[in-house]
């Protein structure tokens, strides 16, 4: 050889490789499955929040639009129906405990419980924070009322929307009718909005005299 240094090299470095890859053949599974492990484990925490977010606000939904029936009985009949488990299962409970047109006081008070209860998920307490307002009404000071609901009109909570929706209301109600239709207009635009949601606001921007973007535009 001409090189003998280069030569050496490159035996070395070969013996180098042959004796990696037999260690990975021999304890290269280790490393497969502890990745896999990390892998498997990150899914499976993100699908089982996945999963229990999307139970928790179809619960939500079931409760406000049993809560919106006409009368006592056909409330406590669709509060019945829904099918529930673990705290969503205590909260239904409460819930149908009272009904606001037969004892408001018990119904605040038993809000107030779950709205107090740290062990329960935010989506159940931001629930009753926007049933206790919806029952208590003009009863609860205006204040307290923003106060509740902007503290689940923000980014990432379930009732976002909302939120939002009965903040504007309460500027209506405050005699402030441009910063109210400024805020339905949001509402409109807000594509987290449920259509029934976006149709009101813009109903409503219509009676306080304001005028939506054509949507057209741009």
């Amino acid at each position: 050889m001409s090189n003998p240094d280069s030569f050496i090299e490159e035996v070395t470095e070969e013996v180098r490789r042959d004796r990696l890859f037999g260690l990975f053949r021999r304890y290269g599974w280790i490393g497969v499955v502890l990745v896999l492990l990390v892998v498997g484990g990150t899914a499976w925490r993100e699908w089982s929040q996945a999963r229990d977010d999307a139970r928790a606000q179809a619960f939500g939904d079931a409760v406000i639009d049993a809560l919106d029936m006409g009368s006592p009985e056909e409330r406590t009949a669709a509060l019945a129906a829904i099918r529930a488990d673990g705290e969503q299962s205590a909260l239904l409970q409460l819930v149908l405990a009272s009904d606001p047109l037969e004892d408001k006081a018990k119904t605040l008070a038993a809000l107030d419980v779950l709205i107090a209860d740290a062990t329960l998920a935010p989506t159940y307490r931001d629930l009753a924070v926007l049933r206790r307002v919806l029952v208590a009404g003009s009863d609860m000071p205006l204040a307290d009322r923003r106060s509740a609901l902007e503290g689940i009109a923000v980014p990432g909570r379930p009732y976002r929307t909302l939120g939002a929706e009965l903040l504007a209301y309460l500027l209506v109600e405050e005699g402030k009718i441009d910063a109210a239709i400024a805020a339905l207009t949001a509402l409109v635009q807000d594509q987290q909005a449920s259509p029934a949601m976006r149709a009101r606001a813009g109903q409503m921007v219509s009676v306080l005299g304001g005028t939506l973007p054509d949507a057209s535009a741009g």
